[in-house]
């Protein structure tokens, strides 16, 4: 158990960022998935739209720490290039 007020700080400031953090996740793997169901239905126009909603999410969470830059980029360019191939 923590014992200095510091520690005790730290515990609560932990328990508010991990809250935050985990909506902000969540809320990223929502667009995504929004983008995936889209490319299933093999919808163009809702796949492309969709993207254009869920690419600055992503980014934002890669902003904020939430994805490492590299996992946020290949993610948008695998969702682009599966949208990209239903266009063709």
């Amino acid at each position: 158990m923590a014992n200095s007020p510091q520690a005790r700080k730290r515990i609560r400031r932990n328990a508010r960022r991990t809250e935050i953090n985990g909506a902000r996740t969540s809320r990223i793997r929502t667009y995504i998935r929004k983008v995936e169901e889209a490319i299933e239905t093999g919808d163009a126009k809702a796949a492309r739209s969709a993207l254009s909603a869920a690419e600055p999410e992503i980014m934002r969470g890669a902003a904020k720490g939430i994805l490492h830059k590299n996992t946020a980029a290949r993610k948008v360019s695998r969702l682009q290039r599966q949208v990209n191939s239903l266009a063709s």
